[in-house]
């Protein structure tokens, strides 16, 4: 049993003047974070910036989160908002099959996640896949979200999370079974 705080304690002691809670906040979300946002951008450095604007846009508006909902969904959908608002601002089409485009950074971040050989062959067919399908796959199976506050997240309703869900596995089971390796998922 472990004595760690809650995200939304953390949020409550960081309102009340503590910030080394928030500084615990950003601690405990900052990698997986970059890791979401850089489905997006498909550039860590780009990812790390925009992870830092969500922190800072969270430290001005500090009172707009509603403590009765999960931070983490607050917090995904914001970073979802900026690296939108970002890929807009610079006008870029995100190909949706072209993994080369793979920093060395994301390479590291990654591998913290993805252990194995396995994992690895996985995380090459996952980043095949349509940016929806990519994250969607990211919050439910590494985030451990709830459909629900996926759903908020990608602004969707939770059928049509299902349907992306569903989509992005027969892909992946496709993907790797060509690739000559099975799928349990």
């Amino acid at each position: 049993m472990t004595n760690e705080e809650t995200d939304q304690e953390l949020y409550k002691q960081y309102l009340t003047g503590d910030e080394e809670a928030f500084e615990k906040l950003v601690i405990r979300h900052k990698n997986s974070m970059i890791y979401f946002i850089s489905r997006y951008t498909k550039n860590i450095q780009i990812a790390e910036d925009i992870s830092q604007d969500v922190f800072v846009y969270l430290l001005i508006n500090k009172n707009q989160y509603d403590l009765k909902y999960s931070f983490k969904t607050y917090l995904y959908m914001i970073a979802k908002c900026r690296a939108i608002n970002y890929l807009k601002r610079e006008k870029r089409v995100i190909p949706i099959d072209d993994t080369t485009n793979i920093y060395v950074e994301d390479e590291t971040l990654e591998e913290t996640i993805f252990k194995d050989e396995k994992a690895r062959n996985l995380r090459k067919v996952i980043n095949q896949l349509k940016p929806d399908y990519q994250a969607v796959i990211y919050l439910t199976s590494f985030e451990g979200l709830k459909y629900k506050e996926v759903a908020k997240i990608m602004d969707k309703n939770i059928n049509q999370i299902k349907v992306l869900i569903n989509r992005a596995k027969k892909k992946i089971r496709i993907l790797l079974e060509k690739e000559g390796f099975s799928y349990e998922g």
